[in-house]
């Protein structure tokens, strides 16, 4: 009887952790979650948060993921309960996501209590640096970055200056911006944490590309090498 117990207890965490592994490969946002909940982890124990706000971040991380968890189950329930259009199905579907959004503000509000405090002064010196940098280098990349993308379009006959062919315009300037961050930053100004988020929103940035059917996966790819990789020559040429 143990034995049987035991298995039906195995065969629960295999379930729940494929119903997981299903909402992250068949649902956008919660991929977003998960990502953002990593890179918040890590910037946390990066900053070395106290106890207390570790926990509050944790279960503010965990009401997001199960929210939106849940809005994936009733919206899969839905969908198999009616095939045409029903008021309170739509409602239904509303209030679920109603609650996720909730959840996500009530993190984000919290991750602003707990992160504002040790990095508020550190923000301060990064502006500093930021001031008295020479602006002009970081101008001439971006620049040269655009240039090299009209050019490459003109050579290939693809898409316009920052819409459409080879390669992404978006991606080359959100990671060249992402690399000009990391270069000006010092290792005492959280280079990692800022250089994290940077990263992030560039991805962001080369992800809304891909789905709204403006670039294949392969020019946003090529657009963010390009961009980052002109900035990170241009940096090392002139600064």
């Amino acid at each position: 009887m143990s034995a049987r117990r035991a298995a039906s207890l195995l065969e629960s965490f295999n379930y729940a952790l494929e119903g997981i592994i299903h909402v992250l490969r068949t649902h956008r946002n919660m991929r977003i979650h998960f990502a953002l909940a990593i890179a918040v982890l890590v910037a946390a124990v990066w900053v070395g948060v106290a106890r207390l706000e570790l926990i509050a971040l944790l279960i503010s991380i965990a009401f997001v993921l199960i929210a939106e968890m849940v809005n994936s189950a009733i919206e899969a329930a839905i969908d198999m309960a009616t095939t045409s259009f029903d008021p309170l199905a739509k409602l239904a579907k509303d209030i679920a996501a109603g609650a996720v959004l909730i959840a996500a503000v009530n993190a984000v509000a919290v991750g602003y209590l707990v992160f504002s405090h040790e990095l508020g002064h550190k923000a301060s010196n990064l502006l500093d640096r930021l001031r008295d940098a020479p602006a002009e280098v970081t101008i001439i990349a971006l620049i040269v970055t655009i240039l090299i993308v009209i050019a490459t379009k003109a050579y290939t006959g693809r898409g316009r200056p920052l819409r459409g062919g080879l390669p992404s315009g978006h991606a080359a300037v959100a990671f060249a911006g992402w690399m000009a961050a990391t270069y000006l930053l010092k290792a005492s100004e959280h280079r990692f944490l800022v250089s994290a988020i940077m990263l992030i929103m560039a991805l962001l940035v080369a992800q809304t590309r891909v789905e709204a059917g403006i670039h294949s996966a392969l020019e946003v790819v090529y657009g963010g090498l390009l961009g980052a990789l002109t900035t990170l020559a241009i940096f090392q040429l002139f600064f």
